[in-house]
């Protein structure tokens, strides 16, 4: 897989439906707000509309922006449940000051459970990215916890190479951010006005990614 490819692609998609088109931008700016419909924007990137998609049929969108969101606050359900045990169980261990044994026991299985936590966690967002993709393509919230197929696809393209995909991409986009909230007064400003940029690369990119698995 080329990666320096799929990193330039995605950034040069984004530049391309963004930048000299400002009412584009304030509006997807805006969606960010009425999150919904950046989500539902993000479906019609997952679809493989290319160029970016015009903003039209908000109604559409809107619905599609709530179903990828209950998507995804299903596959967040285990990791919000692993972190209320893991907080829960290590503040009634640090409230056991008179046994020092068992605040010591329940602040160690608070550990266990704050890593399965966060194996948990990545877990799901290596299946995350394929089932957002995927959930596009096919219309049905059911075809995003189709597993079978998921793990197939994600199979087929590599599972090495999505991995170092992955991690590609999350590197680019923490350290845009890291740098834009380094600047004082200004960053989180910055950072909300280069949103839809943002959102339009990790789009595109991981639709690029998911595409990938016909080539791979």
């Amino acid at each position: 897989m080329d990666y320096g490819k799929m990193v330039g692609d995605s950034f040069a998609y984004a530049k391309e439906g963004l930048v000299g088109k400002w009412v584009k931008w304030i509006l997807l700016i805006i969606s960010c707000i009425i999150f919904p419909l950046i989500l539902g924007y993000m479906v019609r990137i997952f679809k493989g509309a290319s160029p970016s998609p015009e903003l039209e049929n908000w109604g559409g969108m809107f619905i599609d922006g709530i179903k990828l969101f209950i998507v995804a606050l299903i596959y967040a359900i285990p990791i919000l449940i692993l972190e209320f045990l893991a907080f829960g169980t290590a503040l009634v261990s640090v409230m056991m000051t008179g046994d020092a044994a068992a605040m010591t026991t329940g602040l160690a299985g608070a550990g266990v459970i704050f890593l399965l936590f966060v194996i948990v966690a990545i877990v799901i967002g290596l299946i995350l990215a394929t089932a957002y993709v995927r959930f596009a393509r096919t219309d049905s919230m059911g075809e995003a916890f189709n597993f079978n197929a998921i793990f197939a696809h994600i199979g087929r393209i590599g599972w090495v190479t999505y991995i170092i995909a992955l991690i590609i991409m999350g590197i680019i986009v923490g350290i845009i951010e890291m740098i834009c909230m380094l600047i004082p007064a200004v960053g989180g400003i910055i950072l909300f006005i280069i949103l839809p940029i943002l959102v339009l690369f990790y789009t595109r990119y991981l639709t690029l990614l998911y595409e990938s698995a016909g080539s791979a």
